[in-house]
């Protein structure tokens, strides 16, 4: 029977495309190796030009500089205190009790209520640079790359616990629902990958913290389109489930079967001008795609053996330093936002040894990372941003831990048209509140994306009346941020 043959078939027995699909029992898996036997099998029953999303930001509003976003997301919420914020007053008042002036009327989280004792840093800092840039000395291979990093000394934002916190790092909102970045930049700009997803998203898994879990809706595209939400790749085991050949199934039985689903699917697609038609047809044809890409993309042995030196990882263990070898591999291939999650930097205890594991897991692959990236031609148009979705308290909890902490704290970025060399902001004198040059999390997302040349208050579309976007109704581009 021909694909369109069966077509009218199921046409004619009425049955939905959620049956029909059941019903063939494989899925989008069976459905995206059809085209692997065929290449071309699905372009050719796609509808013609939403298969592949150019962007609606064209022209752009101003020059770019940077192509593209790798998001480094310490989840849990690191100490600024530990790592990027040397604080010797604070050093000098451990033990003694918070001044109330610092403290008084302010939000607290799990420490509300209970006696607040100064708790200084629990690591040393060192010089780094031209500038000579005090950091944790625990982080050498980042000292020597300092050159080319911004801190970003005076974060805050508005939410204090975990899961609201992220989603409004990722979205601009504490509420769930909005568009992530990742996603956001791909409506706005689309992907110039040919074969993986414009939004690609990686975790990892340390040691000496609690393991606090992150929601696929951290990466999802709310009320954008489907389409532009991120896939999250699995960097251990089969980074994509289920894409095996299902037994008994024959490369003529999957043609018809793919073909027969894209022509249904454009037939209602052309009846209801459904954006969600338009999605499925455009992933059937990214599936097969993937097919292909992802296992090449994974495939890091024609890496040479200096660049798996580089970043010290071993291909295929799922730690934050392979993720950043696949990020820089990703970037290269087009993908338009990369963001890695690596977890376990929530310390309410222990602060200091988990901030030593943390460093031996990321301090070298974020720099092979930096330096990668510009050996390759590459680091000037590839913005890297380093952020936890808050900080620290300065004070005590648990005797040798702290508190979630919104007021004060660092993100650092590198390369993409951003400042090299430079230390934005200040917190206080006890790393409690950001007092110099304050930025909160929609002036951080405008100053990106006007590095990628989007101006902020024009990417933007209609949703329950209003022109909604990702920085809301604020926001401000911070021009001494950008190169």
């Amino acid at each position: 029977m021909s694909p369109a043959d069966e077509f009218r078939q199921f046409h004619q027995q009425q049955q939905t495309r959620r049956t029909f699909l059941g019903r063939t029992s494989q899925g989008l898996g069976a459905l995206a190796l059809a085209s692997i036997l065929k290449p071309g099998a699905l372009a050719a029953t796609a509808v013609p030009g939403k298969d592949r999303w150019p962007g609606v930001v064209k022209p752009y509003h101003f020059t770019p500089k940077a192509k593209r976003v790798i998001w480094l997301t310490m989840a849990g919420g690191p100490s600024h205190l530990e790592t990027w914020d040397p604080k010797p007053k604070l050093a000098s008042m451990h033990g003694q009790p918070m001044p109330e002036s610092f403290t008084k009327g302010k939000q607290i989280a799990q420490l509300q209520g209970q006696k607040l004792v100064c708790y200084g840093p629990q690591l040393k800092f060192k010089a780094f640079g031209k500038n000579n840039t005090e950091i944790c000395e625990l982080f050498p291979h980042i000292g020597s790359v300092i050159d080319e990093i911004c801190f970003i000394r005076s974060m805050t934002t508005e939410a204090i616990n975990h899961d609201p916190a992220h989603m409004f790092m990722n979205t601009g909102s504490q509420i769930a629902g909005r568009p992530s970045m990742g996603s956001w930049l791909t409506y706005g700009l689309g992907s110039d990958a040919q074969d993986l997803p414009g939004f690609v998203v990686l975790t990892s898994l340390g040691r000496g913290g609690q393991n606090q879990p992150i929601a696929a809706r951290q990466w999802a595209a709310g009320f954008l389109p489907s389409r532009f939400q991120g896939v999250h790749l699995r960097g251990k085991g089969d980074p994509v489930l289920y894409l095996g050949n299902p037994p008994g199934v024959t490369r003529e039985r999957q043609q018809r079967v793919v073909q027969a689903v894209n022509q249904l699917n454009a037939h209602h697609d052309s009846l209801v001008d459904d954006p969600e038609i338009a999605t499925r047809i455009a992933q059937y044809e990214m599936a097969f795609l993937m097919q292909a890409s992802v296992p090449e993309l994974m495939d890091v042995s024609k890496e040479s053996a200096a660049t798996l030196e580089l970043y010290g990882c071993k291909p295929g263990d799922g730690s934050f330093a392979a993720n950043c070898l696949l990020a820089r591999r990703l970037a290269e291939r087009g993908t338009r936002f990369i963001q890695l999650y690596h977890k376990d930097w929530d310390h309410h205890g222990g602060v200091k040894q988990g901030v030593e594991f943390k460093a031996q897991e990321i301090d070298r692959a974020c720099m092979a990372l930096i330096t990668d990236l510009r050996q390759r031609g590459m680091l000037d148009e590839t913005l890297v941003v380093w952020a936890g979705e808050f900080g620290r308290t300065p004070m005590s909890q648990g005797g040798d831990g702290r508190d979630h902490h919104n007021a004060g704290f660092t993100v650092w970025t590198a390369g993409g048209g951003m400042k090299p060399g430079t230390v934005y902001g200040a917190t206080d004198e006890l790393g409690y509140a950001a007092v110099e040059n304050p930025i909160d999390v929609h002036d951080l997302h405008a100053t990106m994306l006007r590095a990628l040349g989007i101006e902020h208050t024009r990417l933007s579309i209609k949703f329950q009346g209003l022109d909604a976007r990702l920085t809301g109704i604020a926001g401000k581009v911070i021009p001494e941020l950008l190169a």
